[in-house]
């Protein structure tokens, strides 16, 4: 582990959603100077010279930890007492002392950092009354706070009586110089044939009386200092201590909550945002992938359209709460008759509704050539489209654009979503329809109005599958490629 202090790379990791990773990994490397980056299945590890302070500004990422280890998997033998495996496990979940302190010590620095309030405040979000110096070896020491040993009388009615409108890393005790007076707890998933012999309770327990007998800490399963977690799988064994109480993807600048905030930024992302650009959401909702891009891309200029009221009313507070009143405007209009002049807009960026709370599946279905031609009407040749659609959704654009798109980019994706179409078309016909001939007759309804639109001249250039949590979202990029077809 490497000390920030001199600017030496320290090592990190963050979780992301399913599908993000790509997003994750892209964004660590242009912000943070990312290296030695390694991509996991909703994990990307990472060492980095940045500040914490900007590396908590990472917008792909859900989590961030401080990386306390990252092996091989645990291998055990088919025949193997308990005692045995207690013993291997605990060998390959703790390290050296030493290391295992230091990166205690640099875990405290970094929430100093994070922090700098916690100096002289009485309100500190974690490592509760931490003061630090340095030593002549140049190495940061945990003090005791301005109360000369004793809480201060806010802190004392916290630590003694907790508070009940805070977690426990609100309520985290002060932490003294001495390494052995460390509180922890363990936080453990097991998957794959660590989980047939471990359950998590059994890791748990084996690594916090491993860390006690090592270190001299003591477990604290509701007030700790700092907590562990711990990931084992068949593929790797991965250890590491949070550094933030929230997750990164709770944006402290949205108010009404609509789509996940780290799709949100990865659609604006891909749609390559320029100075002085229009990028326009015709179906806005609370305007979250508008806010998401702005406060991202300072030089350019966003316009929501949706036709719901409620949704706009919602759209703008969360504009006027993200203080993006002079960038971001919403307007009530139709997304099957926009309002604008045609080749007038750089970006189209859009969550196309769908799923139970938004009506039936058939109403997006039915509209979808139309909304297509009048996203593809006001966008200037070589501007941007970029869709977050449902696997069935997905599949009818596809069918949209198949006959006229043969490209090499779109036979690569064929084979997959021929397969999501095959999987997801039982699921679409349960959904919406009583029988499958219904499903066949807006099918060809649908394709009766593409033909009636000759106008798509998208060049499709990527698909994204990422998790939207209970189900799972395609974002489609494409890019203008000539004028339409009027």
């Amino acid at each position: 582990m490497a000390d920030s202090s001199n600017d030496v790379p320290v090592r990190f990791f963050c979780t992301a959603g399913n599908g993000m990773e790509s997003f994750l990994v892209d964004e660590l490397k242009r912000k943070v100077a990312a290296q030695d980056v390694i991509q996991l299945q909703g994990k990307v590890i990472f060492s980095s010279p940045a500040t914490i302070n900007n590396i908590i500004k990472l917008k792909s990422a859900e989590r961030l930890f401080l990386l306390l280890n990252y092996d091989t998997p645990l291998k055990l033998p088919t025949h193997i007492n308990q005692a045995k495996a207690c013993s291997l496990l605990l060998s390959k979940l703790t390290g050296e002392k030493n290391e295992l302190e230091r990166v205690a010590m640099l875990w405290i620095r970094l929430q100093g950092e994070l922090n700098p309030r916690a100096i002289d405040s009485e309100v500190l979000p974690s490592a509760v009354g931490v003061k630090r110096r340095k030593d002549n070896n140049g190495q940061s020491l945990v003090l005791r706070d301005k109360c000369h040993g004793e809480p201060c009388e806010s802190k004392r009615k916290i630590l003694e009586h907790g508070n009940p409108d805070e977690t426990a890393m609100d309520q985290q005790p002060k932490l003294q110089s001495s390494m052995d007076q460390i509180t922890f707890r363990i936080c453990c998933k097991c998957s794959g044939s660590v989980a047939r012999f471990f359950s998590t309770q059994d890791v748990s327990k084996v690594l916090g009386a491993g860390l006690t007998t090592l270190l001299g800490w003591r477990v604290d399963l509701k007030n700790p200092h700092l907590e562990i977690n711990v990931n084992l799988t068949d593929d790797y064994c991965l250890q590491g201590i949070p550094l933030t109480k929230f997750p990164l993807a709770n944006r402290d600048y949205v108010q009404s909550t609509g789509l996940r905030s780290t799709v949100a930024w990865a659609m604006a992302s891909l749609a390559q945002i320029q100075p002085e650009s229009l990028v326009v959401d015709p179906m806005c909702g609370v305007g979250t992938i508008l806010i998401e891009a702005a406060k991202e891309h300072n030089g350019a200029y966003f316009l929501g359209i949706d036709i719901n009221e409620e949704q706009l009313v919602k759209a703008n507070g969360n504009v006027a709460y993200a203080h993006l009143e002079d960038r971001i405007q919403v307007l009530k209009a139709s997304s099957l008759v926009l309002p604008l002049h045609s080749a007038s807009v750089d970006a189209v960026v859009c969550d196309l509704p769908f799923g139970r709370k938004f009506g039936t599946k058939m109403d997006a279905a039915i509209n979808l050539p139309l909304i297509l031609s009048e996203m593809t009407r006001v966008l200037r040749v070589g501007g941007i489209l970029v869709l977050l659609l449902s696997p069935q959704l997905s599949c009818l654009i596809k069918r949209l654009f198949i006959q006229e798109h043969t490209n090499s980019v779109e036979e690569k994706d064929s084979q997959t979503e021929q397969q999501d179409c095959q999987s997801d078309t039982t699921t679409f016909t349960k959904q919406g329809h009583n029988d499958g001939s219904a499903s066949t007759q807006d099918t060809e309804r649908l394709h009766g109005q593409s033909r009636s639109n000759p106008s798509f001249s998208l060049r499709h250039e990527k698909t994204f599958r990422v998790s939207l949590g209970a189900i799972d979202g395609l974002i489609h990029k494409y890019v203008k490629s000539s004028p339409c077809l009027e």
